[in-house]
C-alpha cells in the first residue's frame, strides 16, 4: 500500500487526500497544531473547506511531520504560496531520499520571485532535488471531491520520478499527464490566476462576452511571453495548465481569484477582499510578483501591469479597462516565437542546483 502525505488543510490538499484515500492509499493528512488535527479527526471531515465530504478510512490526521512523513513514497506541499517556505522547513529533516516531493500550490513567492519547485530546492538537500516534482491544471477542488472528471499535469525533471508520481496520483476520475517543462506548468498554474481576478473584475463591469474573451485570449499571450523568457517551452500555455487552467480559473464560481475580481469590481477594497474569505486567492500576492519578475527579465506585460495597479496603487478598474483599450494595437503574436521545431526534453537545473 503506497503511503502519502499531505502538508495542509487546505481545500486542494483535503480533496486529494479524500480522493487518494479511495483510491486505497494509506494517506496522513498534516495540521499544523495539534487541536486543529484533534478537531479533524472528531468531525471525520474538513468542516471549514470541505463540509459534507467525509474522511475516508485510510485517511488520519496528525500534528506530528515524523509520523505523516516518514515512510511516505509522496509528501504533497498543498499549503499556499507564501507560506510554502516555512512549511518545507518543519517537514525537511523528515524526508527519505526516495520520498517525492510534490508541490500543488500556484503561485510565485514574493520578494525572491521564485516558483515553488525553485524554493523547495532552496530548502531541501542537493541529492534530493531529482524528487521534486509539481502538479497544475484546471482543478476545481469541489468537484473533484465530488468525483466528477478532471484531468491534471504533473511536471518533474526526472522520467522516473515522473513515472512514480503519475502512477501514484491517477484516480478513476483524474486523469494523470506527464510534462516534462516544470517552468511553464508552474508560469501557468501561478500566472493564470492574475487573468483570473481580472476576468472577475470584467463580469462584475458586465463589459460582454467578446472583451472577456478578447481579455483572457491576450492574458494567454502575455503568460507565454514570460514563460518563454523564463526559460518555459510555449507549447505547454496550450494544454492543461495554461490554456486549460485558465479557462476554468476565469469562468467558474468556484474560482477564488475570479470571486476576488468581481468583489473589486463591486468597489470592494484590496483589505475588505481579503478579509471576506477563509481561502487565499493566490493571485493576489502573485501579481506583485509577477509584475517585478517582467519588469526583471523586461517583458511586456499590460493586463498584469493594470491588474497591479488596480491592487496595489488604487487604480479604479474602469481606468484600467480605458487604459487597456487605448493601448497601440500591434501584431497578435509579438514577442512569441512561432517556430517549430522538434520537442527536446530539457535539462532544466533548479536554482543553486547542480545536477
Amino acid at each position: 500500500m503506497s503511503k502519502i502525505a499531505i502538508i495542509g488543510t487546505t481545500s486542494w490538499g483535503t480533496t486529494l487526500g479524500i480522493v487518494l484515500g479511495k483510491k486505497g492509499c494509506a494517506v496522513a493528512l498534516w495540521a499544523r497544531t495539534a487541536e486543529e488535527a484533534a478537531a479533524l479527526s472528531a468531525a471525520g471531515e474538513n468542516a471549514a473547506f470541505l463540509p459534507g465530504f467525509p474522511f475516508p478510512g485510510g485517511l488520519t490526521v496528525t500534528s506530528f511531520a515524523g509520523e505523516a512523513i516518514t515512510g511516505a513514497d509522496m509528501v504533497i506541499l498543498a499549503a499556499p504560496a507564501q507560506t510554502l517556505r516555512g512549511n518545507i522547513r518543519v517537514i525537511r529533516d523528515h524526508l527519505g531520499s526516495l520520498t517525492l516531493v510534490l508541490s500543488v500550490a500556484k503561485g510565485l513567492e514574493k520578494g525572491t520571485l521564485l516558483r515553488m519547485s525553485e524554493v523547495i530546492a532552496q530548502e531541501i538537500p542537493a541529492g534530493l532535488h531529482r524528487n521534486i516534482c509539481v502538479l497544475s491544471g484546471p482543478n476545481l477542488s469541489l468537484e473533484i471531491v465530488r468525483g466528477l472528471p478532471a484531468a491534471t499535469v504533473v511536471a518533474a525533471c526526472d522520467e522516473g520520478v515522473l513515472t512514480r508520481a503519475q502512477e501514484l496520483l491517477s484516480c478513476p476520475n483524474l486523469r494523470v499527464y506527464t510534462n516534462h517543462d516544470v517552468v511553464g506548468v508552474e508560469l501557468g498554474g501561478a500566472l493564470k490566476n492574475i487573468i483570473a481576478l481580472g476576468a472577475g473584475i470584467a463580469d462584475g463591469m458586465g463589459i460582454g462576452d467578446n472583451a472577456k474573451a478578447m481579455y483572457i485570449t491576450r492574458g494567454l499571450a502575455e503568460i507565454a511571453r514570460l514563460g518563454g523568457a523564463a526559460g518555459a517551452n510555449p507549447l505547454t500555455f496550450a494544454g492543461l495548465a495554461g490554456l486549460g487552467d485558465l479557462i476554468v480559473t476565469c469562468s467558474s464560481e468556484l474560482s477564488r481569484n475570479h470571486q476576488a475580481g468581481l468583489k473589486l469590481a463591486r468597489g470592494l477594497s484590496l483589505e475588505e477582499v481579503t478579509s471576506s474569505v477563509r481561502t487565499v486567492a493566490e493571485g493576489i500576492p502573485t501579481t506583485q510578483a509577477a509584475y517585478q519578475l517582467a519588469r526583471k527579465l523586461g517583458v511586456e506585460m499590460p493586463i498584469t501591469t493594470m491588474m497591479y495597479r488596480i491592487l496595489f496603487e488604487g487604480l479604479s478598474p474602469r481606468e484600467a479597462l480605458t487604459e487597456l483599450m487605448r493601448r497601440a494595437a500591434g501584431e497578435e503574436f509579438q514577442g512569441l516565437s512561432l517556430e517549430c521545431q522538434p520537442y527536446q526534453k530539457p535539462n532544466i537545473k533548479m536554482q543553486n542546483d547542480t545536477m
